[in-house]
């Protein structure tokens, strides 16, 4: 509760009723920082060089499962290495055996298509049917066809 100072006719204290903000905006700062700080810590670090698509983005869920093959053919389940033969059980751990959730498969540019398409296999082998490849946007292309800087 706050009082103004100013002399009345009465020399009596009155009550303001306005509302001090300032803790307010203090709590709402130290949010702000501890979300600026705790955003890039939740995304996958994997190192890959994924190829370029032109298709429209979609809509992305709460926690996407991640499945890397990178170029020496290691596979990586969010940030973890996993063995080809532990990949069902791994998955299994992180859907708690839901299969109908959607697995991100991403691949370094190097990687050969039938080596792609081993690890597809092995998802499919493991009950995973609903895969999604991902890959960087392309650039909007110009009118005459070539890519824009």
């Amino acid at each position: 509760m706050g009082v103004r100072l100013n002399e009345g006719p009465d020399d009596d204290l009155a009550e303001v009723s306005e509302i001090n903000v300032t803790p307010f905006i203090d709590v709402i700062l130290v949010l702000l920082i501890i979300f600026m700080v705790a955003a890039p810590l939740s995304t996958v670090d994997v190192a890959v060089d994924l190829p370029t698509a032109n298709a429209k983005p979609q809509q992305r869920p709460d926690k996407p499962i991640f499945l890397t093959v990178k170029g020496d053919l290691a596979l990586a389940l969010g940030n973890d290495t996993v063995a080809r033969e532990e990949l069902q059980a791994m998955l299994d751990q992180q859907t708690g055996e839901d299969r109908e959730q959607r697995v991100f498969l991403r691949a370094d540019k190097a990687v050969a298509y039938g080596d792609l398409m081993e690890v597809m296999n092995l998802l499919r082998q493991a009950g995973y049917l609903k895969i999604a490849l991902v890959g960087l946007e392309a650039a909007p292309a110009s009118p005459d066809g070539a890519p824009q800087p």
